[in-house]
């Protein structure tokens, strides 16, 4: 049952009638109600009778995620027969010449439900009802909620959080190519029930956009999924006490254990590189039990890596098939994308430039310069 409908009123099967007779003459049902129904309840049990005997056999329903202030959602000439409220909840039964509506409200939203004697008379009051209702969607703040974790010599590992700034991914979408803007399409739209793999990997030279993807990721899914930035990697693999502590969560509450988490290692080149030493081989390993190994099972976290390493050169067991959600290799734009986005060729090489070079560019500095994040609110982090 929706968590946002009450429960009807409990029918008592034994006491319907069976008959051969048409289910016309057939459906009208002994309803009981006891100190444990509501006055909605019996609302709603009122309202299925017209529908139940065949008097008014057309339904049609409609919800809506956000009501208009002042809407009533009912259909102009209503009679109100029953009304019920509690909390943030309401009820309201009413009529009209040949159907009967029943509204049920909670928070921002509501169900509206019209039964008539003809399909179309259903039809004209539901769209009369609901046409306008749909409020606009309250604008989202452009702070998300970010963890930071780092070890402490003297007080172990330590999370800290603060609000950063990230755009849309409609406003940042023009800062990559064609072909990674497609890619991150999918990415920025995934949902829990479509998660296959846990390791989100990044990839591609520097001053091209990843941590700002990464930015951008985490508004997406604030909903869902806490983000959660390791300012230590090369330690945190090489401590096992460490990495328990980021595996189980700051909060270990049930609620925490079903919300998912992701864990952002920057410039892990050395960690994933195919050619990696014997600690850093150790540390790899680790990171991929985390991924899809028994530390990971039973933990709702993704683990997500940032590198300036070519695809070539990244350890065969980082990218095998299976393991990656994305694996995304973010590159400068072409001189036409370039030129595009800065609205001028001056500057621009000929094989184009990385979103570094041109907020540079814009700022009037060199392409070699990078604008520090207080000159541009917003427009940091994009390395």
């Amino acid at each position: 049952m929706s968590a946002n409908r009450r429960p009807a009123a409990t029918t008592d099967r034994s006491e319907i009638p069976v008959s051969p007779t048409p289910p016309e003459h057939t459906l009208p049902a002994h309803l009981t109600l006891d100190d444990t129904d509501s006055p909605s309840d019996v609302i709603d049990a009122l309202f299925l009778g017209r529908f139940t005997n065949g008097e008014q056999p057309y339904s049609r329903s409609h919800s809506v995620d956000r009501v208009r202030k002042g809407r009533t959602l009912l259909p102009a000439g209503a009679t109100v027969l029953r009304e019920a409220r509690a909390d943030n909840r309401s009820t309201t039964l009413a009529e009209g010449e040949g159907w009967t509506a029943l509204v049920s409200r909670w928070s921002h939203g509501a169900d509206v439900t019209v039964t008539a004697v003809s399909g179309e008379l259903a039809q004209k009051q539901l769209d009369e009802a609901v046409e306008g209702a749909e409020d606009e969607p309250e604008p989202q703040s452009d702070k998300v909620s970010m963890g930071f974790w780092y070890h402490s010599p003297m007080r172990g590992p330590r999370r800290t959080t603060r609000s950063i700034t990230a755009g849309t991914w409609q406003e940042v979408r023009p800062n990559y190519t064609a072909r990674v803007a497609d890619a991150m399409d999918a990415l920025m739209k995934i949902t829990p029930a479509e998660i296959s793999g846990r390791l989100l990997l990044l990839h591609g030279p520097p001053g091209t956009g990843k941590t700002s993807a990464l930015r951008t990721l985490a508004r997406s899914w604030r909903d869902w999924c806490q983000v959660d930035c390791v300012l230590d990697p090369e330690h945190l693999f090489n401590n096992i006490g460490y990495l328990m502590d980021i595996a189980i969560g700051a909060d270990d509450s049930e609620a925490e254990q079903q919300r998912w988490r992701l864990l952002l290692l920057e410039d892990c080149d050395e960690l994933i590189r195919g050619e990696a030493k014997h600690a850093a081989g150790q540390a790899l390993s680790r990171l991929l039990n985390l991924t899809d190994g028994l530390l990971g099972q039973g933990r709702n976290v993704l683990v997500g890596v940032t590198t300036n390493e070519d695809l070539e050169r990244l350890h065969p067991a980082v990218v095998r098939p299976g393991r990656c959600l994305a694996r995304i290799e973010v590159g400068a734009l072409s001189r036409p994308e370039a030129v595009g986005w800065l609205g001028a060729e001056e500057g621009v090489g000929r094989t184009g430039a990385t979103l570094a070079e041109l907020f540079a560019l814009r700022k009037g500095s060199s392409p070699t310069s990078v604008p520090s994040q207080s000159e541009r609110e917003g427009s940091g982090l994009y390395l």
